[in-house]
């Protein structure tokens, strides 16, 4: 009788082990490949974690930390626009800019296909792109061409701002302070997908801020681009990307005759600052390298 109830002990056992296996045990057709399970966790809207990479010449991001251009939803401010695009009088677009922050907008006709302003827009321009502090600072011609050249290149009727210039603190690298950079929302386009144009433009900052939703870029001497995290007034998450892709774009632009960008410096000489602009840039700043987006 003893022997009998060892059996069935050991029987009992055996079932609770069974229905442990079947309960750990995922149904077939998730064990295929994982992807049933990693639907389950996109609906309940995690993401799988993915081991980590090292991009090329950048720090280690996880596998597939780039944003997806076919994921981001396009709602918002990054709703499409139906608007028609503003064209001048001889049917060129025009530069059009919506403050976010502010609900203003800004039309200013470009004096070329490359985006060339008159002196008298780029005074209007430095007004509507002035700090929340109500600061102003003259902005880069180039920047706004490049801005320009983003409008144009994705044919819509506006660039939505979220910054662009920014009382530099004490200390601080940004190129916000300089008049050289803007954070801007392409309406009814990836963030991805306008990183991806500007970075080939050459001698351009590109950032991508996957939770903050918008794109920052600037000119400086060396292109430079990162991917942050982090979310509005939280601390930067700044991961170097794409460290190739960058030399080879600065390469392709020299090689279309196009000038390198000079290091931002602050002067009395503007006679002396004209002819440095035609001249390649000197030693690369380190300085221009990182952004202090918020």
């Amino acid at each position: 009788m003893r022997a009998s109830l060892v059996a069935r002990i050991f029987a009992g056992l055996a079932s609770i082990a069974v229905a442990a296996d079947a309960v750990a045990e995922p149904p077939a057709s998730a064990k295929s490949s994982g992807r049933a399970s990693t639907a389950t966790l996109r609906r309940n809207g995690a993401e799988p974690v993915r081991a980590s990479v090292e991009p090329a010449g950048g720090d280690v991001v996880k596998r597939g930390a780039l944003p997806s251009a076919s994921k981001q939803a396009l709602v918002g401010w990054h709703a499409a626009s139906a608007v028609a695009v503003p064209r001048d009088m001889a049917g060129r677009p025009m530069l059009a800019l919506t403050m976010i922050n502010r609900s203003e907008s800004l039309v200013i006709p470009a004096a070329g296909e490359d985006g060339a302003f008159e002196t008298s827009e780029l005074d209007r321009a430095a007004h509507f792109l002035r700090a929340a502090t109500g600061d102003e600072h003259p902005i880069d011609p180039r920047t706004l061409a490049m801005v320009y050249r983003i409008q144009t290149h994705f044919g819509v009727p506006e660039i939505r701002v979220v910054s662009a210039y920014r009382v530099p603190r004490t200390g601080s690298r940004s190129n916000h302070g300089k008049g050289r950079a803007m954070d801007i929302v392409v309406p009814g386009i990836a963030d991805e997908e306008v990183a991806r144009f500007v970075r080939e433009l050459g001698f351009v900052g590109v950032g991508v801020y996957p939770s903050s939703q918008f794109v920052h870029v600037d000119i400086r001497p060396r292109s430079y681009f990162w991917i942050d995290f982090s979310g509005p007034r939280r601390k930067n998450r700044e991961h170097c990307i794409l460290a190739d892709l960058a030399a080879r774009s600065d390469a392709a632009a020299v090689a279309r005759g196009q000038q390198p960008i000079e290091p931002f410096t602050v002067g009395t000489d503007v006679d002396a600052a004209l002819r440095a602009r035609g001249l390649t840039a000197g030693k690369e700043q380190a300085d221009d390298e990182t952004d202090e987006d918020e």
